[in-house]
């Protein structure tokens, strides 16, 4: 296989990794840290390791491609020199993402513990620091050995599954603060009234802010924690074709942080998907998010940027971010460049008992109700309360994404339960957004989806007997296998086998002229195709591993578009 991206090792992903709320102080950790591997608690010795944050110990990018198994403890080591903090100031330590429960320590005391691999994290470490500083990291993953949120990690790749990875796997920063400085922004557009509204969240207490926008020409003020009106008279929609977006700066006391704004509405109605009160069809891709050398973690931004733009250039309009959650940075991509965001939340629990996890591909009808938790993976109390919480958190760091449409909750079945309360959860937590309940089976008869996976099959559409909107969250998964350009040495998996690539691009285009096209006047909404990339043995992507070869030429992808989506406008 061969490697598209190379990283150097002085400026690995350097860029600002939370795009939404920008502040002047920045210091990135990212680089050579100190490492080791024990099964006891207490601190090593010695680190005889060194590992390239934040790449996983797993990757060849980390220097080390080692296996980790259940509960080992990952240690990670470094020197913090002082940082001389302006009067009144303090250091925060910021971790976007460990997989999976990590606690930190500064000279020796415990700053803080975290748990959930895919969210970021930050401590205050102020009244720690001295002029040379020791920052110590212990993780511990549990991989697919207990019911914990983990995606389609596996301790053995097959199918489906893929490596598991553990420890660090983006970006550690530090940034200086105000005593009293704002800790989040709470976003939602209303284009309809001609507005957006901004909550001003501080670290503590109440204080008076200001918001500036159009180039400073307007300022909103008022109190922090309040729901501020920043008012326009004309509205620039924000969609994929125009991605407008409205930079603000918001000010409190000293603290000034700029962010961005785009004025869109998602809604559902009469069985079709709207954009800005029209409807319109979501032409979408599945896409995993895994990478050759560094699974979970994008080897540089613009290997994210070259992935979002080939998505734009094979004429889709819509990402299914599938099992994953991604750094704050490749949102803030889709923002930017104009694709919509169907965010899964992770799926986790046990295994589901066989044949539960793929009968209804097979038996037409077949139906569990999820409250049969063992059945479905969900049986330990403790996770189901993890699960809750960390969608809680998704939906909240998330929430300010411009390109995000939609949340989707349960996938297949696995690990499903309540899928009734967690749809009451979720519409409380965003009132903004459209939620895909439960995406392929296992279906409640709520939410406003009736979503659909078809594999192995022709796609016949049926309308909703509850007169939902259709979705078909994913089809195809057509493998085509590319000598060279993958893991040779894996049996490859996939959901029909094409053995050249003219088969491959006339099988993906009647797919979608006999079956999506047809399916779309008869009133599907939306289409999700398996998948953007090949991933490890699973080779039905439209581009390699590698990100070297595309599969699906241009001009088949783009007459896909036109067929599903050039009338779009006048319908």
């Amino acid at each position: 296989m061969q490697e598209r991206y190379t990283v150097d090792e002085h400026t690995v992903l350097e860029e600002y990794p939370r795009p939404q709320l920008v502040r002047g102080s920045y210091e990135n950790l990212n680089g050579w840290w100190d490492f080791a591997i024990t099964d006891e608690e207490t601190r090593p010795q010695y680190f005889p390791l060194s590992i390239l944050v934040p790449f996983s110990p797993e990757t060849k990018l980390s220097g080390l491609q080692t296996e980790i198994t259940p509960n080992l403890r990952l240690w990670y080591h470094r020197t913090l020199p002082y940082t001389a903090l302006s009067p009144d100031s303090r250091l925060l330590l910021h971790f976007e993402a460990v997989d999976h429960s990590c606690v930190v320590f500064l000279n020796g005391i415990e700053v803080g513990s975290h748990q959930g691999g895919y969210l970021p994290f930050s401590f205050d470490i102020t009244d720690l620091l001295k002029k040379e500083n020791d920052l110590l990291v212990k993780v511990v993953d549990p991989g697919d050995s207990d019911p914990i949120i983990r995606g389609k990690q596996a301790s053995k790749a097959t199918g489906i599954f893929y490596q598991g990875q553990s420890g660090i796997h983006q970006t550690v920063w530090i940034e200086e603060v105000p005593r009293i400085y704002i800790k989040n922004l709470i976003i939602t557009p209303d284009p309809a009234q001609h507005c957006w509204y901004v909550q001003v969240i501080p670290n503590d207490g109440v204080h008076e802010v200001t918001i500036s926008y159009l180039d400073g020409h307007k300022q909103c003020k008022g109190m922090s924690n309040q729901r501020l009106c920043c008012q326009v008279e004309k509205v620039h929609a924000w969609s994929p074709e125009d991605p407008y977006l409205y930079p603000i700066s918001v000010q409190l006391g000293n603290d000034i942080v700029i962010s961005y704004v785009g004025l869109r509405s998602f809604d559902v109605q009469d069985g079709r998907l709207l954009l800005n009160g029209k409807p319109y069809y979501h032409h979408g891709i599945l896409d995993q998010g895994y990478w050759p050398q560094s699974l979970y973690t994008a080897p540089s931004d613009q290997a994210i940027i070259d992935d979002l733009v080939m998505v734009k250039k094979l004429g889709f309009n819509m990402v299914r971010k599938h099992a994953k959650v991604e750094s704050r940075r490749w949102y803030y991509h889709c923002d930017h460049l104009g694709l919509l965001v169907w965010q899964d939340m992770v799926s986790g629990g046990r295994p589901p008992v066989q044949p539960i996890m793929s009968a209804p591909l097979f038996v037409p009808g077949f139906m569990v109700k999820d409250h049969h938790y063992r059945l479905l993976g969900s049986q330990d109390a403790g996770y189901r309360e993890m699960f809750a919480t960390e969608l809680t958190q998704m939906i909240e760091t998330l929430y300010n994404c411009v390109s995000i449409a939609m949340w989707v909750i349960f996938n297949e079945g696995w690990g499903q339960f309540d899928a009734k309360e967690m749809y009451s959860l979720v519409k409380a937590l965003d009132s903004t957004r459209t939620i895909d309940c439960t995406s392929g089976w296992y279906d409640q008869g709520i939410g406003e989806f009736s979503s659909r996976h078809v594999y192995f099959k022709r796609y016949r559409h049926q309308a909703d007997k509850l007169g939902r909107a259709i979705i078909l969250s994913e089809f195809g998964g057509y493998l085509y296998r590319v000598e060279g350009h993958d893991d040779e040495g894996e049996k490859p998996f996939g959901y029909k086998h094409l053995h050249d690539r003219t088969a491959f691009n006339d099988a993906f285009f009647r797919l979608y002229e006999e079956e999506v096209y047809p399916a779309k006047q008869k009133g599907l909404a939306a289409s999700v195709y398996t998948q953007l990339t090949d991933v490890q043995q699973e080779l039905n992507g439209l581009v390699t591993f590698d990100r070297m070869v595309v599969k699906l030429d241009e001009v088949v992808a783009l007459q896909v578009a036109a067929l599903l989506l050039g009338t779009e406008e006048r319908e």
